[in-house]
This record gives C-alpha cells, sequence and structure tokens, in this order.
C-alpha cells in the first residue's frame, strides 16, 4: 500500500562535520496534494526512537488526515548512526532541526514525547530566535510554529529532575567515569546518563525564564507518572504566561501514556491544534 512506504523506506541525512558527521534517519510522510495542514513533527523521548506506539498512531492520523508527517530518530537511537553517548540536548536539537530545514514544511505541529518535549520547546526557541536563520549562513523562510502537543514532557530534566537526586556512588562514577548507569523499567539495557548530557543540560535550559512558543500548547500528563512528577507539568505551564496553554492530567496515567484511551486523547489534543491552526488562518 501506498500509505505504507514511508514506514518501510526511511531517508538518511548527514547532520555535523568531519568527526561530529553522523547520518540521522527519517521517516517522512509527503502530505496529499492540496493539503495546506501544518506537518507533524514526532520528536521522541530519551532511548526511544520513531518506531514506537505514539509515533506509528500520530503517523496514521497523517495518513488519515492526508498531512504530512516527520519522524526522526536522534544519533545514538534506533536507525541512526553515532554513538548515543556522545547525544546531549545541544547535539539532539541540532539533528531535529537540521531534518525540518530538509524538508522544509511551511508549518509545522511539535508533538514531543518526555524529553521530546524539552526538545520541542527548545525548537521554538531556535526557530524564533534564528528567525529561519542558519548557524553560519543567510536567513532562510523557515517554518512557522502551528503548535504542540507535549506528553510527560520533561525540560530541563538534567537539572530538575537528575541532579537533585544523586547519590554519593552515582556523583562519583561521574567524576571517575564521566557516566552513571541506572537500572531501567523500560529495557533490560541500563539508562546510561554522561557528564556531558548533564553539563550540555544546563546550557539548555528552558525552565529560567518566560517561554514563548507563539501556539497553542497542549499539555498531557499523567498523575502516576514515576519518571516525570505531574508537578513538573505544572511548572511547565507556568512558564508559558503568554501562551494558550491546556493542560491534561490522566489520574491513573504513567509516563508512557500508550494505553488505548491515552493514545486516544493525544490524537484528540492533535486535531485540536490542527483545527485551531486552520481557524487561524482563515480571513477574518
Amino acid at each position: 500500500m501506498s500509505d505504507q512506504m514511508p514506514d518501510s523506506a526511511p531517508q538518511f541525512l548527514t547532520v555535523g562535520e568531519g568527526e561530529a558527521a553522523r547520518e540521522i534517519a527519517m521517516l517522512v510522510r509527503p502530505a496529499q496534494a492540496g493539503n495546506g495542514a501544518p506537518a507533524l513533527v514526532w520528536l521522541s523521548g530519551y532511548r526511544s526512537d520513531m518506531s514506537g506506539t505514539k509515533a506509528v498512531e500520530l503517523d496514521g492520523l497523517a495518513a488519515e488526515l492526508g498531512l504530512a508527517c516527520i519522524r526522526l530518530d536522534y544519533s545514538g537511537h534506533g536507525l541512526s548512526g553515532g554513538s548515543f553517548r556522545d547525544g546531549t540536548i545541544s547535539r539532539w536539537l541540532e539533528e531535529a532541526l537540521a531534518v525540518i530545514r530538509h524538508v522544509a514544511p511551511d508549518r509545522v505541529i511539535l508533538v514531543g514525547s518526555s524529553m521530546g518535549g524539552w526538545i520541542a520547546l527548545r525548537l521554538a526557541q531556535e526557530l524564533a530566535r534564528q528567525g529561519g536563520v542558519t548557524l553560519d549562513g543567510p536567513k532562510l523562510a523557515g517554518p512557522k510554529l502551528a503548535g504542540m502537543v507535549l506528553i510527560a514532557p520533561a525540560p530541563d530534566f538534567t537539572s530538575e529532575l537528575i541532579e537533585p537526586n544523586l547519590r554519593a556512588k552515582e556523583r562519583k562514577s561521574l567524576a571517575e567515569r564521566g557516566y552513571f548507569e541506572e537500572r531501567s523499567q523500560y529495557s533490560p539495557e541500563p539508562n546510561i546518563y554522561t557528564r556531558a548530557l548533564i553539563e550540555d543540560g544546563r546550557k539548555n535550559r528552558v525552565l529560567n525564564g518566560i517561554i514563548e512558543t507563539g501556539c497553542p500548547v497542549h499539555i498531557l500528563q499523567g498523575m502516576k507518572d514515576a519518571d516525570v512528577p505531574h508537578a513538573h507539568a505544572m511548572k511547565l505551564v507556568e512558564h508559558l504566561p503568554a501562551d494558550d496553554v491546556v493542560l491534561t492530567f490522566v489520574r491513573d496515567g504513567d509516563h508512557r501514556l500508550s494505553r488505548p484511551g491515552d493514545i486516544a486523547l493525544l490524537l484528540s489534543a492533535v486535531k485540536g491544534i490542527i483545527r485551531s491552526s486552520t481557524n487561524r488562518q482563515m480571513p477574518a
């Protein structure tokens, strides 16, 4: 089926130069001809990839509505090259920005899960700051941000959720080995947190001032999330005073929010952002 072609045909984009170059895998579903709605952009969480349940469901919604959908694997994740241990927020942000610029949609709705929510907020800042400008080149007509849906967003998780809770053993491992490990409830392989990730996280903080996305934001947060407490979502809302923000709590929801009811909430939130973006495009 042609609808399924993007799932089986990843494209690759080289990001970075010299020793920093890495091949970033992406799945790009083109919009149906004449469909001017924003493209959906999926931003995965830490150690997640573009083939997870929520990512696939989002792509399915795009197929159903005739929308473009862009998914990518950060370096060290999924089908992409590069070492996971080299990963930092700055590096993964650079990759997401490069993929969006490469595909070059006119408007985007960013859908970020967990760490992907942090990447989404930093993308909003970079797109606004650069105004379509590359880091070392001329201005480009960059995509406009039409909205965001953030699932259990984890902005500043390194400084807000990891650093304050480090035990002496973990601090020692960071100092001596440059990383520490912790058991993962989602994988037999342990989570690895590097000193580079933590130090770089401080440079990418967003909860240290007002965040102006300039678009509607819908946050979905489980109240039984063991990884990102729901108070973190409430703190994020306080830093978005200028935006139209909806915060939906799922009383029995965990961090993943991947159950059928959770997925229905996600797709409904995305449809709501699509509707609002269409209304804003209509002449007065």
